[in-house]
């Protein structure tokens, strides 16, 4: 990592005037009378689940969900659960196992499970979809709080200010980023803070929030760059990359990083990429320096955005990219039986990539305009740096290999075959914070190099994203945000057709700015699905809709919270809060220019197997 070198605004003290910005959007947000938008979620947040299990009981057993058995308790349960994703069908709901139980907190035994099946098995699939529907929209519309009881009133009304409270700290940390009144570690703390004095969390799980395995993941990423760095690895696949170019301009080596970097995210974590090329591009830049003896604040930002950005570019290609691809794929299953296969996931979301590979380059070349074009001297340096080591490998560079190397094989097989070997569920945090603790062990690094190199402040600055992004999921401020931004868009036309797969990917693209891609899909996804089984039941649109969610939740280009890559490549010291916008909103417009290209050309002609066109 660079030397004493520190993200913009670290040193600087608080902006008393600026900062006077992001806390009066959140005492305003605090201060105004609930909107009846926000009390109607509210509502359905905090009573829905119980009304919609109070119906099922009595529709399928003639009694309240108090006075029912436990495998007809866990029927209402699983029923409810399936509610609040949109998934109506029986034959979807006959395949919830144990593992779907565990992940959606349901409690079970396997004889009730059993029992549960033998039971929905033997009901009509058309009463089921109808009890279903029925169901949801007891949630979502046929609870009035103005009938309700006072004590049902007050706990609709705590729910909806936890809600209103959360927007409000969207616009405060926004309003953070965009004036950097403050340096942006704070910020992170400060989202918890409020969180904390609202009632938004509570002091015995706020910690384990902050603690999250990705901010596990962001930390050893970190970790692994600084070994990349001191063994001199970083320079090895410098010169593997670019070493053979005969004229190595700064435009063909962000054109080498990109067409390296975004395709692999197909198949490996984008996080992991950023952090094996973040070294890369710090050595590329210390020796252009080196060799001009003057900086260029300009050039080591475009190599920085340039590794960000393709980080970002592929991952929803494939299935194996991200895990937003599987929750797409599992809602539009759930909600509709349309499956999708490995390959045929790729054949419809690849070509993506020709057109996004070109218009990235272009962008980030066109935004930046560093003073040095031509890093000759830089790959010279590197290769005289190799050369002095007598060219081989050294043991130290074999030992940073092997371990990434390993940790990277961890990563992928994580959830299949180690999981299976082992019985242990690691996470990708864990076996990241592993990896980095091995670089000690094999004598790579010390304790030292970690603490003087590693930015810490990026690692709590991403801490409080993911706390923040568990809020705005929790308290139903982004199904509140999603659903709003719905309702504006429907009386501009964009409620059918096209015009719905736009709104849908525009409402993706914005709230994943402010929260991991994955739980945006998560968020998101039954919204955009929803929309489509009304608008096109039973079309192609379904699916396409399923994929266009997943790829614009890729489209978190502008804020350094929207996602690990952005957050990896921010703890290099050489960009701003700022410095995103300046290609990511750009970048965000493009990429769903071409997304809906894609849609309304590749995808119509192609059509899907089995269902009509839209």
């Amino acid at each position: 990592m660079a030397e004493k070198r520190k993200p913009a605004g670290y040193d600087r003290y608080v902006n008393g005037k600026l900062f006077a910005i992001p806390l009066g959007l959140l005492l305003f947000m605090i201060a105004i009378p609930l909107p009846k938008s926000m009390l109607d979620v509210g509502v359905e947040y905090s009573l829905g689940p119980g009304y919609v299990r109070e119906f099922f009981g009595k529709e399928l057993f003639g009694a309240g969900a108090d006075d029912l058995n436990q495998w007809q308790v866990q029927v209402v349960r699983m029923m409810e659960r399936s509610v609040s994703m949109s998934s109506f069908s029986l034959g979807t709901f006959l395949q919830k196992n144990a593992s779907w139980c565990e992940k959606n907190a349901i409690p079970f035994t396997e004889r009730n499970l059993k029992a549960v099946h033998d039971f929905a098995g033997a009901v009509d699939p058309g009463r089921f979809r109808d009890l279903m529907a029925r169901g949801h929209d007891l949630r979502t519309r046929g609870i009035a709080f103005d009938q309700l009881p006072d004590r049902q009133k007050a706990k609709a009304r705590e729910a909806a200010f936890k809600l209103k409270v959360a927007v409000g700290i969207v616009f405060f940390v926004v309003a953070c980023f965009l004036t950097e009144a403050i340096p942006l570690p704070i910020v992170g703390f400060c989202a918890g803070l409020i969180a904390l004095m609202a009632g938004l969390v509570s002091r015995d799980n706020v910690a384990e929030l902050y603690w999250s395995d990705a901010t596990w993941f962001i930390m050893g990423s970190l970790m692994f760059a600084v070994a990349f760095v001191k063994s001199g690895l970083d320079r090895r696949i410098a010169m593997m990359l670019f070493g053979r170019l005969r004229n190595p301009s700064i435009q063909w080596i962000t054109l080498i990083i990109i067409l390296s970097v975004a395709p692999l995210t197909m198949v490996m974590s984008g996080h992991a990429l950023a952090a094996m090329f973040l070294p890369v591009g710090i050595t590329l830049y210390s020796t252009a320096v080196m060799a001009r003896g003057k900086e260029d604040p300009e050039l080591a930002k475009m190599l920085m955005i340039t590794i960000c950005m393709a980080s970002d570019l592929g991952g929803s290609l494939a299935p194996s990219g991200a895990a937003r691809n599987i929750i797409m794929m599992s809602y539009s299953e759930e909600m509709y039986g349309v499956s999708f296969g490995f390959g045929q996931w790729m054949i419809y979301c690849v070509p993506f990539l020709f057109f996004a590979v070109p218009l990235t380059w272009f962008c980030i070349n066109w935004r930046f305009k560093p003073e040095i074009r031509d890093l000759s001297h830089s790959v010279e340096v590197v290769r005289k740096e190799i050369a002095r080591q007598g060219g081989k490998w050294t043991r130290a560079q074999k030992i940073s290999l092997a371990i990434f190397l390993a940790t990277l094989l961890a990563w992928i097989t994580e959830s299949t075959l180690l999981y299976r070997l082992t019985g242990i569920r690691f996470g990708i945090g864990v076996l990241a914070v592993m990896g980095s603790m091995a670089y000690v062990l094999a004598g790579v690094v010390n304790w030292r190099d970690y603490q003087s190199r590693v930015d810490w402040g990026v690692v709590w600055l991403y801490a409080g994203a993911i706390l923040f992004g568990r809020i705005l999921v929790d308290t139903g401020a982004a199904y509140w945000l999603a659903r709003t931004l719905m309702e504006l868009m429907v009386p501009l036309g964009l409620g059918k057709g096209l015009g719905m797969l736009l709104s849908g990917n525009i409402i993706t693209g914005l709230i994943t700015q402010l929260m991991a891609n994955g739980p945006t899909c998560a968020a998101v996804g039954p919204i955009t699905l929803a929309m489509a089984g009304i608008a096109h039941p039973g079309t192609s649109m379904i699916p396409f809709t399923a994929m266009s969610t997943a790829i614009a939740s890729s489209f978190a280009y502008c804020l350094v919270i929207g996602t690990p890559p952005n957050a990896i490549v921010y703890a290099s010291g050489y960009l701003s809060a700022r410095d995103f916008l300046r290609v990511g909103v750009i970048l965000w417009i493009a990429n769903m220019a071409v997304l809906m290209l894609m849609a309304a050309t590749y995808w119509r002609w192609l059509g899907w197997p089995g269902l009509p066109a839209y």
